[in-house]
């Protein structure tokens, strides 16, 4: 009864281009007639001073304790907000209540 259409594929229209050939290298070795000796490293090492790992433990513990402040205060936040709904809640209840009673 109810059964998908499978598209079928388009017939191009226009110029149709053939596919590229692509004619296979050859692939030529060359042989050192020497062996170099170990290339030196162009990369600049990193040398770690006391001066730099202190300023390293620095970094990373004003890291910590600002990571630590921002959450920290988050909760704060949350924490208040749930305290302050939850005494809207409690006055709402009362007001509704003492209205109730007087009906």
């Amino acid at each position: 009864m109810l059964r998908p259409k499978i598209p079928t594929m388009p017939t191009p229209t226009g110029l149709v281009t053939p596919p590229a050939v692509v004619e296979p290298t050859t692939v030529v070795q060359h042989h050192p007639t020497s062996t170099p000796g170990p290339a030196a490293s162009t990369r600049p090492t990193v040398q770690l001073t006391p001066g730099t790992a202190l300023a390293l433990v620095g970094a990373g513990t004003a890291a910590v304790l600002v990571v630590g402040a921002v959450l920290v205060s988050m909760l704060l936040a949350v924490a208040i907000t749930g305290a302050s709904v939850a005494v809207c809640a409690v006055v709402l209840r009362s007001l509704l209540a003492s209205d109730a009673k007087r009906r």
